[in-house]
């Protein structure tokens, strides 16, 4: 497996892209040990937050090229591409949050992979970069993730010239949440990420899926949508608990039902 995973006592599942030979590129061996960890770990009652980082140098520099190449026909790269969205859509449509740790540079389907997280952290030193354009292949299922972050000119203009961008840039539009200086990232990551562990993750799970969908819909059929999950939301015990410790002035006690 290209992909390690580290269990922490407070609900946090670290996912490691280990292949920094290849600078964690997302090959077809890749890709399918992150679907499986993923899916794994969505369903395992113990894992409240996951985070995706890459080993070595970076992040990930998107496909490999070598790998890429090698294909040569159409239905092997339709199942490349169609591998790798059926990433983004697992991060998205799962249950459980999922925090991209970047360092280096996210390129290309690292990019997306960033942009598909729910959130986003990076050292002050990250690149983020679409540079599919500058060897005659238009970064379209990385745009997918980022243009959903960020608006059309920045995007377009990533998509257009392959240039990278600064993290402070990226903060700035809206695709990542905040960047760090190396020796406080770590800790910074884990802070948010344990703060949102607390939670009862029955409520997350509800807010998540609800969250995107109701992103797509128009504006009439979001607030129904909205309305009609609030009030499942609120059948729920821990949203019971979470109105008494409040009012109670305490700590609620998750149930998670």
């Amino acid at each position: 497996m290209n992909i390690l995973v580290k269990n922490l006592s407070s609900g946090i599942s670290i996912v490691l892209i280990n292949d920094p030979k290849t600078y964690n590129s997302l090959s077809f061996k890749t890709l399918n040990d992150l679907i499986k960890v993923l899916k794994k770990l969505d369903q395992d009652k113990k894992t409240k937050v996951i985070i995706i980082e890459g080993a070595g140098k970076g992040f990930s520099a998107g496909h490999n090229l070598k790998e890429v190449k090698s294909l040569k026909v159409r239905n092997k790269y339709q199942k490349l591409f169609n591998l790798c969205s059926k990433l983004m859509l697992q991060i998205v449509e799962g249950n459980k949050p999922v925090i991209a740790k970047v360092h280096g540079a996210a390129y290309a389907a690292g990019c997306q992979l960033v942009a598909s997280c729910d959130l986003a952290y990076s050292t002050k030193d990250a690149l983020f970069a679409t540079p599919g354009v500058n060897i005659g292949l238009f970064c379209s299922t990385p745009m997918v993730a980022v243009s959903r972050k960020i608006n059309k000119k920045p995007m377009m203009k990533m998509l257009l010239t392959g240039e990278p961008i600064k993290a402070n840039f990226a903060k700035e539009i809206g695709l990542i949440n905040d960047c760090f200086s190396k020796s406080k990232f770590n800790n910074e990551v884990l802070k948010i990420a344990k703060k949102i562990a607390s939670k009862s993750n029955l409520t997350i799970k509800i807010g998540k899926r609800t969250f995107y969908k109701q992103l797509e819909m128009p504006l009439r059929k979001a607030y129904a949508h909205t309305s009609k999950m609030m009030t499942i939301n609120m059948m729920a015990l821990d949203a019971k608990e979470g109105i008494s410790a409040f009012l109670e002035k305490r700590k609620p006690k998750w149930k998670n039902k």
